[in-house]
């Protein structure tokens, strides 16, 4: 059985969680990617990949989603940064081979 962090009294206990914790952010990264590639397939020029109003609207609810949940925010804006950059570039990428299929 997964201890919560505050009924963690051994290391075993504590990794047992991060690797469960890690385990359910794989999937809804997943989750979230699927998304990514759903928005390519919508989406009817390249251009509309990049959104830096929607990303920065992105960011700003995670940190303020960080401050609610009392994790620290500048460590989230981080991870959100990358998160959302590297989506950008999954979203290009498969609008890229949604345009070579269709060629």
């Amino acid at each position: 059985m997964i201890k919560n962090p505050e009924d963690c009294v051994t290391m075993g206990d504590v990794r047992a969680g991060v690797d469960e914790v890690d385990e359910l952010l794989v999937g809804l990264l997943a989750r979230r990617f699927g998304y990514m590639a759903a928005a390519a397939r919508i989406k009817t020029d390249k251009a509309q990949v990049r959104d830096e109003k929607r990303k920065a609207q992105v960011i700003g609810n995670a940190k303020r989603h960080a401050r609610a949940a009392g994790v620290p925010v500048p460590a989230v804006e981080a991870l959100w940064e990358l998160l959302v950059e590297r989506s950008i570039s999954y979203e290009a990428q498969m609008f890229d081979s949604r345009e070579d299929v269709s060629a």
